[in-house]
């Protein structure tokens, strides 16, 4: 299911939603255990998982580089969230009566030509996600459906306002 878009009073709110029949407990591990991170999102890092800490996004070209990301919000097993450029990104993480569900929440500060490409990558990346969960690994981020995916968006986007 593609994410919601409502805009808001001066920006715009992706929703990503989840239910997963997975425990809080493995969920969170595969968001922010790094080995289990790479294989869902392989840039991403963490270096000090608390309110303030630091995650690092890694080119992955082969010079070490990385952006240094700020942890603005984080509750143990519920809430893990950061600056994304302008914008920020949060992680809900709740029990259900069938395992979890996971938010993921974007705060997008302006649309640009760039907006449907993050969207598409964090739709991937949640797939990706709820494999992992589910015992399958990918070996390669799945770029055909990434493009879909950004076709799918680029044209619901074209609708908000």
């Amino acid at each position: 299911m593609l994410a919601t878009i409502e805009k808001q009073s001066n920006h715009h709110i992706a929703t990503f939603k989840r239910p997963l029949p997975h425990l809080k407990n493995a969920v969170w591990a595969a968001m922010t255990n790094n080995e289990n991170l790479q294989k869902w999102m392989s840039n991403l890092e963490i270096i000090e998982l608390r309110k303030n800490g630091k995650i690092h996004f890694n080119m992955n070209d082969g010079t070490g580089n990385f952006e240094e990301i700020t942890i603005t919000d984080y509750a143990e097993k519920e809430v893990l969230a950061f600056d994304w450029g302008t914008d920020t990104v949060r992680f809900e993480l709740s029990s259900t009566n069938k395992g979890s569900l996971l938010v993921l929440v974007e705060t997008l500060q302006e649309l640009t030509e760039h907006t449907p490409k993050d969207l598409a990558g964090w739709h991937i990346c949640l797939d990706m996600l709820t494999d992992l969960l589910n015992g399958v690994e990918h070996q390669h981020f799945p770029m055909d459906e990434w493009q879909q995916r950004f076709s799918e968006y680029k044209k619901m986007l074209s609708t908000v306002k």
